[in-house]
């Protein structure tokens, strides 16, 4: 598949951690405390409002599931990301997670498609083929693929991770794909 041409009528989907915030390894962003942007994400955002129409966070969870923390404390944290956009000017649509274990295999955590079945119930123009999935984990990626989106991976310790394209960081794939915005 050729690199799409975006205009307003497309959907920017992320994955959370490692896409927007530090990945804490070995365990989870729990607070607000825990929750660190990565380099150049808010000047990533900032170009990709432009242009896309829509942009939807979706993230597992499972610590959640695991008893290690609450929803609370996962609206919390999003609370502060969705803050943080909207200071660096950036709208963002939804932040859609997923609080299933892995082992449970819930329709709703990603490589599923669930969370954008919901985020396309909240916005009903949401065309998937019309849409770019950007994560750092063959679950992001598998997620993307099942529902025809251009996938993006960010590169991590997932080093084969396979997706369409691939990109040091979220500006890295801003700055390559809206040049002219940036």
């Amino acid at each position: 598949m050729m690199r799409p041409t975006v205009d307003r009528g497309w959907t920017l989907f992320l994955d959370r951690d490692g896409v927007l915030n530090r990945r804490v390894i070995g365990d989870y962003v729990r607070s607000v405390k825990d929750f660190e942007w990565l380099p150049g994400v808010l000047s990533a955002l900032v170009l990709l409002r432009r242009e896309f129409g829509r942009i939807v966070v979706v993230t597992n969870q499972q610590g959640i599931g695991k008893g290690l923390m609450t929803e609370e404390d996962v609206n919390r944290v999003h609370a502060a990301l969705s803050a943080g956009a909207a200071a660096a000017g950036v709208h963002l649509d939804a932040i859609l997670h997923c609080p299933a274990l892995a082992a449970d295999r819930d329709p709703c955590r990603k490589p599923s498609p669930g969370m954008a079945l919901r985020a396309r119930e909240l916005f009903p123009e949401i065309a998937f083929e019309r849409s770019v999935m950007v994560g750092d984990s063959p679950s992001d990626i598998g997620f993307g693929e099942s529902l025809h989106m251009y996938t993006i991976g960010i590169t991590t310790s997932y080093s084969n991770i396979d997706a369409r394209e691939h990109h040091d960081s979220l500006l890295d794939f801003a700055m390559g794909w809206f040049p002219k915005a940036s």
